[in-house]
């Protein structure tokens, strides 16, 4: 009897992930009631999106990061808003209120993502491609596919330069099967841990209560494992380099004590693409897209202006 018990509680521990993945319920209409913005069946499914801003003027697109979704940039879309940008948000796939579709989230899933949204928009040249994190590898990607489209790269503590990865996140990203079972039961936990509740920022509780939503539901802790294994497996040196050859404009703005992305990807950055302007925004850590966002908008300016 006690080889049986200890049997089927072993067969519980290894499937228990998988079986609460299955248990969370999938996004669907109830979830997006009431929600702002707008929703589009795009080739791989449906995205949620946003326009920030006056009906005209210069176009910037927004794209966020590996966890948190485009609520995350809310304050940066606003501030752009009131410079003058038509600002586009939009949720990755796996995030928000967007659809979390099958397959590996890499490179060409991204752009098909943007490029669909893009089209569906009508926006097909002169745009502002603004990256946050993870954000920053998928906007860098696309304008060195489409420089001829593009105004201006804006980096905000972009990934594909220099990261730092956790021994947990590089064992979840590089070991098949256990690697997947210890992010489906640890991963909640540390993703909840990563935003600073100490932070006076506004914006903060909305970024946790998204989360917290987005925990929730099916597909989203997969998504962020395939991406952690596609889009943020990529170095980005070569487009960066070509976005320096093609003289499109980059602007990177670094957070001073971020320990996701260390400050040195600047001095990484000078050597791909010397035509770059930099700035660093003090005492922020990786979150500072929400914590910080007046600080990132007078430091992109500030680069802007020199």
């Amino acid at each position: 009897m006690a080889f049986w018990i200890g049997l089927l509680f072993l067969l519980v521990v290894v499937f228990a992930p998988a079986i609460m993945e299955r248990l969370r319920p999938a996004i669907g209409e109830k979830h997006r009631a009431g929600a702002e913005g707008e929703f589009v069946r795009l080739s791989q499914g449906v995205t949620h999106y946003k326009w920030v801003g006056p009906v005209r003027g210069p176009i910037a697109v927004l794209v966020h990061g590996l966890t948190s979704p485009s609520i995350a940039m809310e304050g940066v879309a606003e501030g752009l808003g009131k410079r003058g940008y038509r600002v586009l948000t939009y949720d990755l796939y796996g995030r928000g209120l967007s659809d979390a579709p099958m397959g590996r989230q890499n490179r060409s899933f991204f752009l098909r993502q943007l490029d669909d949204l893009l089209t569906h928009v009508g926006l097909t040249d002169e745009i502002t491609l603004v990256g946050y994190s993870m954000g920053g590898a998928i906007v860098t990607a696309f304008a060195s596919a489409n420089p001829h489209r593009t105004n201006r790269v804006i980096l905000f503590a972009s990934a594909g330069v220099i990261t730092i990865e956790s021994g947990f996140s590089r064992f979840c990203r590089t070991v098949p099967v256990l690697g997947d079972w210890a992010h489906g039961v640890l991963a909640r936990g540390r993703i909840l841990g990563a935003i600073p509740l100490d932070s006076p920022s506004p914006y903060v509780e909305r970024v946790l209560i998204a989360q917290r939503a987005e925990l929730a539901r099916r597909g989203y802790l997969p998504a962020v494992l395939s991406s952690r294994r596609g889009m943020l497996s990529e170095d980005m040196e070569k487009d960066h380099r070509k976005l320096g050859r093609e003289d499109v404009p980059v602007v990177a703005v670094w957070a001073e004590k971020d320990d996701v992305i260390p400050i040195s990807a600047l001095g990484t950055l000078a050597q791909w693409n010397r035509t770059a302007r930099q700035e660093v925004v003090a005492d922020a850590d990786h979150a500072v897209m929400y914590t910080h966002s007046q600080e990132l908008l007078d430091a992109l300016s500030k680069a802007m202006r020199d």
